[in-house]
């Protein structure tokens, strides 16, 4: 070999080593860089006339591995969304509160029982009596307290998905501009080694918000795409795009995350193909989980609501109040309301003698007023007027049912047939109309409404229903507009069940025999989701919407629980409250003592109404059936607990798998110092032979020229 051959190889091993100091020194520099991949030195022997002349450098690599980034990846969104869930179950499970705490919504449940018993033992005490109303009002404001939070969390889940779409859409830029620095890189054979890393370290940030993959391209890009195969970032980038409900109201339409292509324009709904990730778990937590437990809140509050006033209802107060004043109940003075049984009003005197008495029965086809039919509601309050013969007077107006005793010391009481109880929508002539309710509320808290499908809807010309159906999978299979058209209930309720223009390709609404609007899923469609986004709608001078007469939606069921309050007359006033009984038998007469001081049967109604087993509809994760006021309440506890533990086992389970995919990764991926230290040491000594080869060849010469 020629001296200027040996001279060319030392030099090509000074520079290989010199790049692979400079390599191995920035692995230590780096060694706690989130993101950073240990780069190593690729170099070939290089040969001339078939004999060896050095060492070529061939490029610094990357190390890393397509897979098990991949599974890291994966992880970390598994990871992600569920901690977004676990925070949030877990920070409302605290809001609810264990059942031993007496300021839980449950632990007022205990002590609604421990009042009311002390109450009805001496229903002459008026401070027991101001106690029970006191704490019955701390549990509907409790009740009330957590429909609001879970309403604020549903905010927040939307907020942080809108702040968490624009830093998605802040690190695909980066990522497009990054591609185009990759790209020239690698075209001109240049060290792309710092521009993948930081391309790694987005792509580890994006997989935090959402479900990514990564595909390295020839020519240094990296294209990236949802892992069901929606393409984020390829020859064209994706904005997206998504803009917050700013309220997390029930019933509202929350928007979806969309997706503009920057070059055409196009937009697709791409919420579907967020699978995991941090957005995921929010868009779960905000669609599903919290309504789902708004929905059994609500389910519970009126449910405790309901029984109270049907206790309360079959009661009277000592002394009877002047006035009985209704609830909304939607109905029009037109409508003829189906049902069952007999009841009695009774005009009492402020001692609780018997004025007058009224019964009133409930038929296929309307009331009748001591046995002479009076089909409409009109028609009875027309007949009552009659019968009450000028000792009471009865009025409707805007869906209220008002009874007002016409001498001032008067008052008036009503009381269920025992053998044969009135009926309507199942519940009792005084109960339905709301006329001695405990607990009030300014829209409907069941949907029984007694109502037929010949009934008239009453609706206002021009009002629209507005419904959005779902697929299983969270894609938007259509968006149907229904308007209020005919004159009948079974006119409108066609309407809906139109396959062309309403909802009949995925199910059917009816009315029950209790007027209840019901609807069956079509074959088929048993797991799409149709929700009502919003009703335009209104029932003549009640104020009531279609959905929110039937309850029809999630407006309409589960603001509920935010919506039952003591009446205020009963919270000032304690003799108000309904703790005595009517004394009627059959065989009552004016004159006859049917009301008396003293009397504590009410008021044992009332704290029996919390224990008896009554029918619950299913809500969010609580199947319906019977149970008691208290034991829903448990239930509900329950739900809330095991949605709770289930998601913290969830997130320890995904954070296990994280924590496992990361360290396989870290093993290939990361940088061990003591190997490092050793290729320094490797490169030095590689340095120093090419060093002793310049040397020799410079000595080699020196003795040439010498010889000379």
């Amino acid at each position: 070999m020629s001296l200027n051959g040996i001279i060319g190889s030392a030099l090509s091993g000074l520079q290989a080593a010199q790049l692979g100091m400079r390599t191995a020194s920035n692995n230590v520099a780096n060694v706690n860089t989130p993101g950073y991949a240990r780069t190593e030195l690729l170099q070939g022997s290089r040969s001339s006339a078939g004999m060896g002349s050095g060492v070529t450098v061939e490029g610094i690599r990357r190390v890393s591995d397509v897979y098990l980034t991949g599974a890291a990846m994966r992880a970390t969104s598994d990871a992600s969304a569920a901690r977004a869930v676990a925070a949030a179950l877990d920070r409302l499970q605290s809001q609810f509160g264990a059942t031993d705490d007496a300021g839980s919504l449950f632990g007022r449940m205990n002590q609604i029982m421990v009042s009311l018993g002390a109450a009805a033992a001496d229903s002459a005490d008026r401070v027991s009596r101001l106690s029970a109303a006191s704490d019955l009002q701390g549990f509907f404001d409790e009740a009330s307290r957590l429909s609001a939070e879970v309403r604020l969390m549903r905010d927040e889940a939307d907020q942080r998905l809108g702040s968490g779409v624009s830093r998605a859409n802040e690190i695909l830029r980066e990522l497009d501009s990054l591609n185009a620095q990759a790209q020239s890189l690698t075209a001109t054979a240049s060290d792309v080694t710092g521009t993948l890393n930081r391309q790694a370290e987005l792509m580890d940030e994006l997989s935090v918000l959402m479900d990514v993959r990564g595909e390295r391209q020839p020519d240094g890009r990296l294209f990236v795409r949802t892992q069901d195969g929606v393409s984020l970032i390829d020859n064209a980038r994706l904005t997206l795009e998504y803009t917050p409900a700013g309220t997390g109201a029930y019933g509202v339409a929350y928007g979806r995350i969309t997706a503009q292509v920057s070059t055409s324009g196009a937009i697709a709904d791409i919420t579907p193909s967020i699978r995991s990730g941090e957005l995921r778990g929010l868009i779960d937590l905000r669609d599903q989980e919290l309504p789902s437990i708004a929905g059994a809140l609500a389910e519970m509050a009126s449910g405790a609501a309901d029984a109270l006033n049907a206790a309360h209802n079959d009661s009277a107060a000592y002394p009877a109040p002047n006035t009985l004043e209704g609830r909304n109940t939607g109905l029009l003075a037109s409508d003829v309301v189906t049902g069952s049984g007999f009841a009695d009003l009774a005009v009492v005197t402020r001692d609780g003698v018997l004025v007058q008495r009224v019964n009133v029965g409930v038929t296929a086809s309307g009331f009748t007023v001591n046995g002479a039919p009076a089909a409409s509601v009109g028609d009875f309050v027309t007949a009552l007027n009659a019968a009450f013969g000028g000792t009471a007077t009865a009025s409707f107006a805007d869906g209220r049912l008002t009874l007002t005793a016409s001498d001032a010391s008067h008052g008036l009481a009503a009381l269920q047939d025992a053998g044969d109880p009135a009926s309507i929508g199942g519940r009792g002539l005084s109960h339905f109309f709301g006329l001695n309710d405990l607990i009030d509320a300014p829209r409907p808290g069941f949907f029984e409404t007694g109502l037929t499908a010949a009934s008239a809807h009453g609706l206002a010309p021009g009002g629209e229903l507005g419904f959005s159906v779902m697929t299983p999978e969270g894609r938007r299979a259509a968006q149907i507009t229904v308007p209020v058209t005919g004159a009948s209930l079974q006119d409108q309720i066609n309407a809906l069940n139109s396959p062309a223009t309403g909802l009949g390709q995925y199910g059917q609404f009816s009315l029950d025999g209790e007027g209840r609007l019901n609807f069956q899923a079509a074959s088929g469609y048993q797991n799409f989701t149709i929700d009502l986004t919003r009703d335009s709608s209104q029932r003549a001078a009640t104020g009531l919407s279609f959905s929110q007469l039937f309850g029809l939606g999630d407006a309409a069921r589960m603001t509920r629980a935010e919506s039952f309050s003591v009446k205020a007359a009963m919270r000032s006033d304690s003799t108000r409250l309904a703790f005595a009984r009517l004394d009627l038998e059959a065989g009552s007469v004016a004159g006859d003592l049917v009301l008396s001081q003293g009397d504590s049967r009410g008021g044992q109604a009332l704290f029996n109404a919390l224990t008896d087993k009554r029918r619950y509809a299913g809500a969010g994760g609580l199947v319906g059936g019977m149970a008691s006021p208290v034991e829903y309440a448990a239930r509900l506890a329950g739900d809330v607990g095991a949605r709770a533990a289930r998601a913290e086992r969830n997130e320890t389970a995904a954070g296990a798998v994280k924590q496992a995919a990361d360290a396989k990764r870290s093993d290939v991926e990361g940088v061990n110092l003591d190997e490092e230290l050793a290729r320094m040491t490797l490169y030095q000594q590689a340095y120093n032979a090419a060093a002793r080869l310049i040397q020799a060849s410079r000595e080699m010469t020196d003795t040439l020229l010498n010889m000379v």
